[in-house]
């Protein structure tokens, strides 16, 4: 796949074929559990996957029909499996994690994100709530691990949070795809509009940081209770 594709769920649907159910629940694994999953496509997939769960054709393309079931029962196992190892991850190697230097698959800034979110809405929410924000998502599970969330409640708001994120939009997709007729035309838009409501917060971020960096404020100044990179844990 080019990079225009890399990004377009129906893509990779199609180059799973007949394993892609399996290919979608192993998505969400490292999405949510490996550094690199970071760039792969999270909520449009997922959305696009339950549409598939009840039509087999898009704009004139068969695909392969996906089990419903079996992504109820396995998108949230996998979400939940793959932040837990980035829990796990993040809590071994700690800072080393993200001592990297920028590249295509990996910004400093994204990392900085991360731990904003969990300075602003303290570990329990922000485990749930990146959920849905791209990027925010992947990082915030070794960042929790890295300060020192404790792990049985890293697993109880992961278990909440993965559950919510996969078949809330696993059921949203697989319902208009059997109500709404001739659904398979409004894929591509569907898609789009959800890729805009995944950015609007990262963009509304960027946008507040630039303006507290103008007014000589830090978007990642806490309380001295939180959490920070510079090697406290969050207590």
């Amino acid at each position: 796949m080019d990079i225009t594709e890399w990004l377009h769920p129906t893509a990779w649907l199609q180059l799973f074929g007949t394993f892609a159910t399996i290919g979608v629940i192993a998505i969400i694994f490292a999405e949510t559990g490996l550094l690199f999953g970071c760039i792969l496509p999270g909520d449009s997939l997922l959305f696009t996957a339950g549409i598939l769960t009840a039509v087999s054709t898009v704009n004139g393309q068969e695909f392969q029909p996906l089990s419903l079931p079996a992504l109820l029962v396995g998108g949230p196992l996998a979400a939940v499996a793959g932040a837990q190892l980035g829990h796990w991850l993040g809590a071994k190697y700690g800072r080393k994690l993200f001592d990297r230097p920028d590249s295509r698959i990996f910004k400093q800034e994204w990392v900085e994100k991360a731990e904003y979110y969990f300075n602003k809405f303290g570990p329990a929410k922000a485990v749930v709530l990146a959920r849905f924000i791209p990027i925010v998502r992947t990082f915030i599970n070794p960042l929790a691990g890295m300060l020192g969330m404790d792990s049985r409640r890293f697993f109880m708001w992961n278990v909440i949070g993965g559950v919510i994120w996969t078949d809330v939009l696993f059921l949203l997709g697989h319902f208009l795809g059997a109500s709404v007729p001739d659904i398979d035309k409004y894929i591509l838009p569907g898609v789009a509009v959800i890729l805009i409501l995944s950015v609007i917060p990262i963009i509304r971020e960027v946008m507040k940081g630039r303006k507290d960096k103008g007014n000589g404020a830090n978007i990642n100044d806490s309380e001295e209770s939180r959490a920070s990179l510079s090697g406290e844990t969050y207590r």
